[in-house]
């Protein structure tokens, strides 16, 4: 087991294109490290840079105490699953798993207890006698993260491992990636575009845009204090809502926009005063909104229109316009509302997020 290093690390392909701009990270031993963002943000660069399948323009890696910048991939003691699979067709499942280790010369009585054990800890020793087309594309999964748990290796690099797989399997996989990491204890760097995968499955979450970093923290932070405007849209499902205001001093600060006019909790107010009179951005989300009562204070309050009510068993996703603004609100499945009907809408004040128009960074 290592911890890896990444330090000041670019990566400016011919032509000037810089993928990657001064990452900076440490990843202790054992830890589940996940990189997301868009596609084109610079983190499959990045793993790929780690795993010695792409070259580094400038910077350091190392792995435990050595710098692995010049060492072959082969040499780096760490396993890749990809988002292809690439087993071999013509090879059995015991095959396919066994393949690195008889390029390394390990003795056969090795290979085999190593290639079972992978298969007892994925539950697939009835399936080693099987070639890949014969399996369901889960399984395959499972003989792709078996091929790298027989390495022992000190570091598990996955880049996108799951993209392939159904909704449903996906969730099912994620269960099992997560479980196999607390058995194994292995320290692992994940890459995916999805946030749900990324905030379920990273102790930490490094989230990435235009190959910068823009912030990396455990997956609760970044949900309840996003660094800027960018992770606070990225980070949420259903997303965050914006609306572009104006801070106001009437009485203490507002957000004032049309159909809007909230005030800012003292916290935040605090914090937003060198905003007084400038454009701001505004952000809520869903489940920070409900449909409000006569007790709700009118200051925490919007009045809106429905436009579509979204009914999913565990909650109701009600999508509002409220001014020139489209609202979502996660409310209560007992809520009885219907489309084209005017309700107010009541906002957490606590939960309420402020951003700089000009910066995007939050306030």
């Amino acid at each position: 087991m290592a911890q890896v290093t990444i330090r000041q690390i670019n990566k400016v392909y011919d032509g000037g294109v810089h993928a990657v701009k001064d990452v900076n990270l440490e990843i202790p031993d054992r830890e589940f490290v996940v990189l997301v963002g868009p596609s084109g943000c610079g983190k499959t660069t990045t793993l790929r840079m780690v795993a010695g399948l792409e070259t580094i323009t400038s910077g350091d890696i190392l792995i435990g105490d050595t710098v692995v910048n010049d060492l072959a991939p082969m040499d780096r003691d760490i396993a890749m699953v990809f988002q292809n699979y690439a087993l071999y067709p013509h090879k059995s499942v015991f095959d396919n798993m066994a393949f690195g280790l008889k390029m390394r010369k390990f003795e056969k009585s090795e290979i085999d207890k190593r290639v079972k054990d992978a298969a007892a800890i994925l539950g697939i020793e009835s399936l080693l006698g099987r070639r890949p087309r014969q399996l369901s594309g889960g399984q395959r999964q499972r003989v792709a993260l078996g091929r790298a748990i027989v390495r022992h290796p000190q570091v598990f690099l996955f880049d996108e491992p799951l993209s392939n797989l159904d909704a449903k399997l996906r969730v099912h996989m994620r269960v099992e990636l997560r479980k196999l990491h607390e058995r194994l204890g292995t320290t692992a760097i994940y890459v995916t575009h999805d946030q749900v995968e990324a905030m379920t499955l990273g102790d930490r979450v490094v989230v990435m845009k235009d190959g910068l970093v823009q912030q990396v923290g455990d997956p609760m932070t970044l949900y309840n204090t996003p660094a800027n405007l960018f992770v606070a849209s990225f980070i949420g499902s259903p997303a965050m809502n914006f609306a572009k205001v104006t801070v106001s001093d009437s009485g203490g600060l507002w957000a004032v926009a049309p159909g809007i006019k909230l005030r800012l909790p003292p916290a935040l107010a605090a914090r937003a005063a060198p905003l007084n009179g400038k454009p701001a951005t505004l952000g809520v989300r869903p489940e920070d909104l409900r449909v409000a009562n006569g007790a709700d204070p009118a200051e925490y309050c919007m009045d809106c229109e429905i436009e579509v009510v979204e009914r999913l068993g565990s909650e109701i996703l009600l999508d509002t316009r409220v001014g020139s603004e489209s609202v979502v609100a996660s409310v209560e499945p007992t809520v009885n509302v219907r489309a084209h009907e005017k309700v107010r809408l009541a906002v957490n004040p606590e939960r309420m997020h402020l951003f700089d128009a000009e910066t995007e960074m939050a306030v």
